[in-house]
């Protein structure tokens, strides 16, 4: 296993097969939690009259990675014994898997011990991509950003971060460009795909570096990053005052969108946010505080997706009207 698995691959397939421990043989969790257990939370697990689930151990050192509420639970029980899952990573992997697990269950973590993992994660994996973090850590990806920018932890001459796939991917459409110029001058007889696969960009973009420096032009395109984009609604010539239901509506009866999976899917997301804005508040009041940062992490990785959408759709508008 790498510290590229530890993030991204399953629960089940990181620990070993339930098997049962000796209390008095575990240490404390190198826990997320800066202010430690909830004795209230551990007594009301103790009252209860099941089955503890397996906690996670890690077992080069036997400290809890994840269930010291279970510990404290199975002690004010009694009890001798407790069932658990060993695993087997560094002392940094097994941090993140905690981190991990009390995302995802349990005692929800604080917004100040869940900043603290992230700041932690960021020096441990400086290569790991702020939505990859964030994921972990129940955080926006913006604000995982904040933190590194922050930090005194620097990427160096990384080409990129990894993502929750494991996979590298530039940090930034120059930082490609600049990496796709030097490869060029390095191996000259390279051929575009040889250079985009390595860079990870596309071949088109590589073609149009090499023209830009056989021109003696910059890489990047003038004025990208000063060129603000226009809005929807002055690209598109929608009135300011359309009624988003209204255009549902109207997407509603179009066929190329009822008779395809796509298309019901794509309309089924559009009716859920097509309402008014008051409604929007009473959404805001509706949710428990204990279950706010999950559904704050949620809403916005949902926004982010709903703008990729967009952008793509932008991007091939062109080519359809052509």
């Amino acid at each position: 296993m790498t510290k590229a698995d530890v993030g991204s691959v399953p629960l089940s397939e990181l620990v070993s097969a339930k098997r049962m421990l000796r209390i008095s043989d575990l240490l404390p969790a190198d826990s997320p939690r800066m202010n430690g257990e909830d004795v209230d939370h551990a007594r009301a697990l103790a009252e209860l009259d099941v089955a503890l689930p397996a906690i996670v151990v890690h077992e080069p050192t036997m400290r809890v990675i994840d269930g010291m509420h279970r510990v404290a639970a199975a002690r004010a029980r009694g009890e001798e014994f407790i069932a658990a899952r060993l695993f087997h990573g560094s002392v940094e992997d097994a941090f993140v898997l905690a981190v991990r697990c009390n995302g995802s269950h349990g005692l929800p973590l604080s917004l100040a011990d869940r900043v603290a993992a992230a700041e932690r994660i960021i020096v441990a994996y400086p290569r790991w991509s702020d939505r990859r973090i964030a994921r972990t850590a129940c955080l926006s990806p913006t604000t995982v950003g904040a933190l590194r920018r922050r930090s005194n932890v620097h990427s160096g001459q990384l080409n990129g971060r990894i993502g929750a796939d494991g996979k590298t991917r530039p940090e930034g459409a120059a930082l490609a460009r600049q990496r796709a110029s030097e490869l060029i001058l390095l191996r000259p007889d390279a051929s575009l795909r040889e250079i985009a696969r390595e860079v990870g960009i596309a071949p088109n973009t590589v073609r149009d570096v090499r023209k830009r420096m056989v021109n003696g032009e910059s890489v990047l395109p003038s004025g990208r990053q000063a060129v603000a984009r226009p809005s929807h609604r002055a690209e598109t010539g929608m009135p300011s005052d359309l009624d988003r239901a209204g255009g549902v509506d109207q997407l509603l009866k179009d066929p190329a969108l009822r008779f395809t999976e796509g298309g019901r899917l794509l309309l089924r997301i559009l009716q859920s946010c097509a309402m008014e804005a008051g409604r929007w508040g009473q959404l805001v009041e509706c949710v428990p505080s204990h279950q706010r940062h999950r559904v704050v992490f949620l809403v916005r990785d949902y926004a982010e997706r709903l703008a990729e959408l967009a952008d793509g759709l932008d991007r091939e508008a062109p080519r359809v009207a052509r």
